[in-house]
């Protein structure tokens, strides 16, 4: 059984990584540069939607969130 929404949200995560990117000063669309650079394909919209948790996060775009924020995973949850 595919769960892509819970209780009307997609993630759990998307506060606290806009929490962690306003507290870096990095706008939605330098996170989105920095993703990219990672080969993790985000657009600032993208971005937006995880933060609002209207878009479920996969497990390797979660560590690459990590590595680009520097937050141990544990931090996001």
């Amino acid at each position: 059984m595919k769960i892509y929404n819970y209780e009307g949200k997609a993630n759990i995560v998307g506060p606290k990584i806009k929490q962690l990117r306003i507290g870096q000063k990095l706008t939605q669309e330098e996170l989105a540069i920095k993703m990219q650079l990672e080969n993790i394909e985000l657009s600032q919209k993208v971005i937006s939607r995880i933060e609002k948790q209207e878009r479920f996060v996969a497990d390797y775009e979660l560590l690459t969130f990590c590595k680009v924020l520097k937050v141990d995973i544990r931090e996001l949850f």
